[in-house]
């Protein structure tokens, strides 16, 4: 038996060649999948329900994948639709999908899985004990249920009963990326932990390719081994880039954890077949004794307002570890006067990020003791509104520019700013709540399908 899959590139909209898309029609495919979403980009996109790539970047790539689909008749299967997966992204990709149709003659058997979560379901899932954190976790009561969006993260299940139902195109909510290429082999027979270690390996596209790049891979999923091979012959693979795959978004180079158990590599082996083509053989799927799905929460906390500038002047450099402390004790006092008792100074936070000096490490940088002399300044303020975030940073983006400096007589600058007005309002602000998983009674309760005719 020999399952084809076509991954064409690591995300919806991310984009990919077309040349490399027509190699992999040719191979002829037996289905086509692509993940759309993410949480490596933050809490932003799910909490306000927007996408991360812009509309015409997906509709691109969605159009050129409705067009092979329905050249060779197989499953085009697309998840984590909007990046975040909520309905409204997947309502919105459905909507670029009609959309495409429309304009190029298609007709499909369309299936929607929706994943966010009813508040009420997860209440009572936390009652009975069956919502349980993963490490690390934040600590989580019934308020985190109700003031998050969450979505759950779905596996093969849903999407095998949408093909079972006859769906050729399947858009799905919040999915676990392997899954979307796991489900159709599966349910084909084939091997588990063959089925589930390809699924790894292409689920980001052209990832693990030699360089990596927005593009896609096709794996050739045998008995006993599967053969993965690029799309372009400028690229390569190699065994070593194949197997760093597998420590892409695991803590355990070896083991990764799905809804229904566990994919074991450790005893995986990994031979170049040539230049593009790498052969693996011997992962083992082990079942877990009990399904779940993870849940994903984010909830605004606050808006933004921030600043750029930059410093290069070496005493204003020595002083800002002193500086920096007195000017926020000075700006609390501001928002008490500015504000006559209205804003309280604890509800607003303003942060100073030096890059050039441990703002990305922090006291973890290595070379934070080495002397600089130029950094850049980030003044970020968070408020209960926008409104209050902007008019706290412009006092604080104008004092700051003006620090006092025991060096200096008489007025100093201390940062210069690259535009005017300084303030930029950076909008609402989101955290994720959570990091559990649910256990549910079957695989398909959190997950609502809805199924259409799309007419040319």
């Amino acid at each position: 038996m020999e399952i084809r899959i076509l991954a064409p590139t690591g995300a919806l909209g991310a984009g990919f060649p077309v040349e490399s898309l027509e190699r992999g029609v040719a191979l002829r495919p037996h289905v086509i999948a692509c993940d759309a979403g993410s949480t490596d980009s933050g809490p932003y996109y799910l909490g306000a329900g927007q996408p991360k790539l812009s509309r015409e970047a997906v509709g691109r790539d969605l159009r050129l994948l409705l067009e092979a689909r329905d050249a060779l008749g197989v499953p085009l299967i697309i998840g984590s639709c909007g990046t975040s997966g909520r309905d409204v992204g997947v309502d919105l990709v459905a909507d670029i999908a009609r959309e495409i149709a429309r304009e190029e003659g298609l007709g499909f058997k369309l299936a929607l899985i929706y994943a966010d979560q009813d508040p009420d379901y997860l209440i009572k899932r936390y009652d009975q004990g069956r919502i349980r954190p993963l490490h690390p976790a934040p600590p989580i009561d019934v308020n985190t249920l109700t003031d998050s969006h969450v979505v759950g993260m779905m596996g093969v299940e849903p999407i095998q009963q949408a093909l079972r139902d006859g769906a050729e195109v399947v858009l799905a909510g919040r999915a676990s990326d392997t899954a979307l290429f796991a489900a159709l082999p599966h349910a084909m027979g084939a091997d588990p932990g063959l089925t589930w270690h390809a699924a790894k390996t292409v689920e980001c596209g052209a990832a693990c390719a030699i360089p990596p790049r927005p593009d896609g891979l096709f794996v050739h999923l045998r008995d006993d081994h599967f053969d993965v091979q690029t799309l372009d012959p400028s690229v390569r693979l190699t065994p070593h880039s194949v197997a760093a795959h597998t420590l892409y978004e695991n803590a355990n180079p070896y083991l990764i954890t799905e809804p229904s158990g566990v994919l074991d590599t450790s005893n995986a082996t990994y031979t170049a077949v040539d230049e593009w083509t790498v052969r693996v053989a011997g992962a083992e799927y082990l079942p877990g004794d009990t399904y779940t799905i993870k849940l994903e929460g984010s909830r605004l906390v606050g808006y933004q307002t921030i600043a750029i500038g930059g410093i290069r002047d070496r005493v204003v450099i020595e002083q800002l570890p002193t500086l920096l402390p007195m000017a926020k004790e000075y700006f609390r006092a501001k928002i008490r006067d500015v504000f006559g008792g209205r804003v309280d100074p604890d509800d607003i936070d303003i942060d100073y990020r030096l890059y050039g000096r441990n703002a990305v490490l922090g006291v973890n940088d290595p070379d934070r003791d080495r002397p600089v002399h130029e950094l850049g300044v980030l003044i970020t303020v968070t408020a209960p509104t926008q409104a209050v975030a902007h008019a706290v940073a412009t006092f604080v983006a104008h004092a700051s520019s003006h620090l006092p400096i025991p060096q200096y007589e008489g007025l100093a600058s201390t940062i210069a700013y690259p535009f005017s007005p300084p303030e930029i309002d950076r909008g609402p602000l989101y955290e994720f709540t959570l990091n559990h998983v649910v256990e549910p009674t079957d695989p398909h309760e959190m997950f609502r399908t809805v199924h259409e005719e799309v007419k040319p």
